[in-house]
């Protein structure tokens, strides 16, 4: 016999109507009228920033950025849902993730203007920053949530990670050890169908959180481009993994509207018809109509809305071309935890080699 076919978890349709899941429907019931207009903010917001931290690398403002346009559901939606005390693990694209756990627009963008090795304090907001090495995040996550378990900590972590991640060998890794720890740890995919120029379908002849089968762990797939749907799933993942139920893999199918990064020219492996699809099933487009099915987007709110996104751009624009340059010695800053005589040794030659240059 035929397995049952299954299908994304969805409560809201791309024409803002309302679907019927009783289950899922119940993880966001205290969602009313002010939470669902702080979504489409934030939405609508981290969208704003994408744009314009976009256009400052194409003015040679930033070396380099990776958008998110097109994949905000995913990430607004599984950040409401976290707790103030649980920790993410990022790749690079989680800009939105990072607005909506409190670091300031105005630290965005150091790491990718190149003045720093990271944008924010990890501490200050529990998400590390921008992960370059695909996929190492996933074993990151885990190690610290089983680490917290040991220590007593009633956490969870989530791991940011896309499609293409789903073919490095760390994230194998990290879900054996997650399953045999039982770990509090949320696996989040942003399934956004391209590994830069490879479609999902040439990594897996399966959807993707069919892995959760063989790791013997939760898992569900759910429409990221659906914030409420995200919420709600993650919100159970994370509920899970708080009160020792083990991991989840969670699939979010979305779409990178997009290049991979301001480097890439998607034209080149994918149609505008593919795009048009997608375009079609646009996240803040969605909640938008949701807002006016249930009368909830009036003239003001929605020019507060569109104040605050360009404020917020404004913000991350100045600060991005104010940043100083970095002391060229402090390269050498916080390569250990603690001191290290090679490290000292040649942040000492390298000194002597500036102030010879100085002279000269």
């Amino acid at each position: 016999m035929s397995e049952k076919q299954t299908y994304p978890v969805q409560l809201v349709q791309p024409d803002g109507r309302r679907v019927f899941d009783r289950e899922h429907a119940a993880l966001v019931a205290d969602v009313d009228a002010g939470k669902l207009r702080q979504l489409y903010e934030d939405l609508v917001v981290t969208r704003r920033i994408d744009v314009e931290a976009t256009a400052l690398q194409r003015q040679g403002q930033l070396g380099l950025w990776p958008p998110l346009l097109g994949q905000e559901a995913a990430q607004v939606g599984s950040a409401h849902a976290l707790h103030p005390d649980d920790y993410v693990f990022a790749s690079y694209r989680e800009t939105a993730v990072a607005y909506c756990r409190g670091v300031p627009p105005e630290q965005l963008t150091a790491l990718w203007r190149g003045v720093a090795h990271h944008c924010w304090d990890p501490e200050s907001v529990r998400m590390t920053n921008a992960n370059i090495v695909v996929g190492s995040q996933g074993l990151h996550a885990t190690g610290y949530a089983y680490a917290a378990h040991l220590d007593g900590a009633d956490i969870a972590t989530i791991a940011y990670f896309g499609d293409g991640a789903t073919s490095q060998g760390d994230i194998a890794e990290a879900l054996g050890f997650a399953s045999a720890w039982t770990a509090p740890v949320v696996f989040f995919c942003q399934n956004n169908q391209w590994a830069i120029s490879e479609p999902v379908a040439v990594q897996s002849h399966v959807p993707l959180v069919r892995r959760a089968d063989g790791y013997g762990m939760a898992g569900v797939q759910v429409d990221g481009n659906d914030v409420l749907a995200v919420l709600a799933v993650t919100r159970q993942a994370i509920d899970r993994a708080r009160g020792g139920g083990g991991p989840t893999f969670i699939e979010a199918m979305t779409y990178r509207m997009g290049p991979h990064t301001t480097a890439d020219d998607p034209t080149r492996y994918r149609t505008a018809a593919d795009t048009e699809y997608w375009a079609q099933r646009d996240p803040i487009e969605r909640m938008r109509l949701l807002l006016e099915r249930e009368g909830l987007l009036d003239p003001d709110f929605a020019r507060q809305v569109a104040d605050t996104a360009d404020d917020v751009a404004r913000r991350v624009r100045a600060a991005t071309l104010e940043f100083p340059d970095p002391d060229p010695a402090s390269m050498f800053d916080h390569v250990y935890a603690t001191e290290h005589p090679l490290i000292a040794e040649e942040a000492q030659g390298f000194s002597e080699y500036l102030a010879e240059g100085a002279q000269s």
